[in-house]
């Protein structure tokens, strides 16, 4: 079923910023990642940008789309510069327990931004839903194992969930006509939505052989 309004000039002009956010937010979570692990500025630069662009590389390397920061060299220099940032600032206490919600952010953006281009692109719907699944978690996940520490989605919490709730909504509501906008909005808001309960609560999902959700969401198991 084809989708009734084509978001290529919203890409050109709203999901651009939409896109640099995303990127500024993730870039912050890799900065902050560095900074827990006390590396130098170099590192924090480098965690920042794999972290930003890590999710939106792979999308469309899996599309044949030319990578979106190759010629747009600006997704980097906001990676640096909020790696610059983060490097002065790090010291507050608030840094380590931003992490959560920043990365919440990031996913339910880039969620919504990964399944829209490749939309745009005409990849078909399913797949363009995993795409944005890809563009919301890879970056994180290339982040954390660098930095060898256990990623979200290999901790029993609610993360990819989000992830498949924002995408599959947004691709949902456009394929019913819905305009680029609300579909969006709808799509990131039900996202992190989902994420900030889970982070609140500490709600997860049953494990393999679970009988009863109420169980420490500290535990590090599969979600």
């Amino acid at each position: 079923m084809p989708v009734t309004d084509n978001p290529v000039e919203a890409l050109n002009t709203a999901l651009l910023w939409l896109d640099y956010a995303g990127v500024a937010v993730f870039a912050a979570s890799g900065a902050l990642v560095a900074a827990r692990h006390k590396q130098d500025i170099i590192t924090f630069g480098f965690f920042a940008a794999i972290t930003g662009v890590g999710g939106g590389t792979l999308r469309d390397l899996l599309i044949d789309a030319p990578v979106f920061w190759v010629q747009r060299p600006g997704y980097i220099m906001v990676c640096l510069g909020i790696a610059l940032l983060a490097w002065f600032l790090a010291g507050f206490n608030w840094r380590f327990r931003a992490l959560a919600w920043l990365d919440a952010l990031g996913i339910s953006a880039f969620s919504v931004v990964g399944a829209a281009k490749a939309l745009s692109l005409g990849v078909h719907p399913f797949s363009a839903m995993l795409m944005g699944i890809f563009t919301a978690i890879f970056g994180g996940v290339i982040r954390d194992v660098l930095a060898g520490q256990p990623n979200f989605i290999v901790r029993r919490e609610i993360y990819i969930s989000a992830t498949i709730l924002g995408a599959g909504l947004f691709v949902g509501l456009r394929l019913v006509g819905l305009s680029f906008w609300p579909a969006g909005l709808a799509g990131f808001g039900a996202a992190f939505a989902l994420r900030a309960v889970a982070i609140v609560y500490g709600l997860h999902l049953p494990s393999f052989g679970q009988k009863s959700p109420h169980e420490s969401p500290h535990e590090d198991k599969l979600s």
